[in-house]
């Protein structure tokens, strides 16, 4: 098999017959602490050729995926709007063409219109948010259009009760004031809380959004934004993998910083989870041999 360090693991080139569809959005404005998360995308993609197409826990394969990999967005510089646009008429497509989009981050802002795109296609969505962060604010450093508002946002989008928050270990008291309104927050853990949570989701259409500062430093140094005491990466893949049964329509994974990582823990962790995601999916779909 010929690699190809430029595209994720085991993703074939045919759009057309592909089912579920990778982009990247290397979106790294916003970020206040330390920027890097415009190589997200492309360390996400180096590290997946570190990996096996068949995976051990869901004894599936990659290979029986009918998933392609699209590429970059080409974002404008300096422009946060047009740039949000931009990814929003990509996975506006991609959804009206039946495709499951993953984004590949990126900043967590990406997240947004990635979610108002599918929002459209299926008004009765839930949002399943895992994130050190509950980026809930107003606004911050004085735009309220940034990493740190992004969920507050799409909240206001969807309407109270429709964001599920897990994993959260830091945030303003204004944040929380707004999640007692709003969304549904749980401190801490993931997997629990999920286990709690995932009969709301079902029948439902789930969109993930995984920011992966949820896990902790120590087994994911390479992120915009690090939180001590977070969870271990087991937990986070028990949680993918509790997935299973759920109507995804689609997911983002965010904050992946590499310049912080020199050993690749971060977009390693990523391109496991993307890989895992891709066969729950599958398997939801009915993808025989998968």
């Amino acid at each position: 098999m010929e690699v190809k360090s430029h595209t994720f693991l085991g993703a074939g080139e045919d759009y057309e017959g592909a089912k579920a569809v990778l982009v990247g959005a290397g979106l790294d404005v916003t970020v206040c602490f330390r920027p890097g998360t415009r190589e997200g995308p492309y360390a996400i993609r180096h590290l997946s050729q570190c990996l096996e197409e068949y995976s051990l826990d869901l004894e599936g394969d990659l290979r029986q995926v009918p998933f392609c990999d699209l590429g970059d967005i080409e974002l404008p510089l300096g422009h946060v709007e047009s740039a949000l646009e931009a990814i929003e008429k990509v996975v506006s497509r991609l959804v009206e063409e039946g495709k499951l989009p993953i984004l590949l981050g990126g900043e967590h802002l990406v997240s947004l219109p990635a979610i108002k795109a599918v929002y459209r296609f299926y008004p009765d969505l839930m949002v399943l948010h895992l994130d050190a962060h509950a980026d809930l604010r107003d606004e911050y450093l004085g735009t309220p259009l940034s990493h740190a508002t992004v969920m507050r946002r799409v909240a206001e989008i969807l309407g109270p009760g429709r964001v599920f928050q897990l994993g959260i270990r830091s945030a303003d008291r204004e944040e929380l004031d707004f999640a007692r309104s709003w969304t549904r927050l749980y401190r801490h853990e993931v997997f629990r809380p999920f286990q709690t949570v995932r009969p709301e989701l079902e029948n439902k259409p789930v969109y993930l959004t995984l920011d992966i500062d949820v896990v902790d430093p120590a087994f994911a140094p390479g992120v915009g934004t690090p939180e001590p005491n977070g969870i271990t990466p087991a937990e986070l893949l028990k949680t993918i993998h509790a997935l299973m049964g759920l109507r995804l329509v689609g997911a983002d994974v965010v904050e992946v910083n590499p310049a912080f990582d020199r050993a690749g823990l971060a977009p390693l962790l990523a391109a496991k989870v993307i890989r895992e995601l891709l066969i729950i999916w599958a398997r939801g779909e009915g993808k025989t041999g998968v």
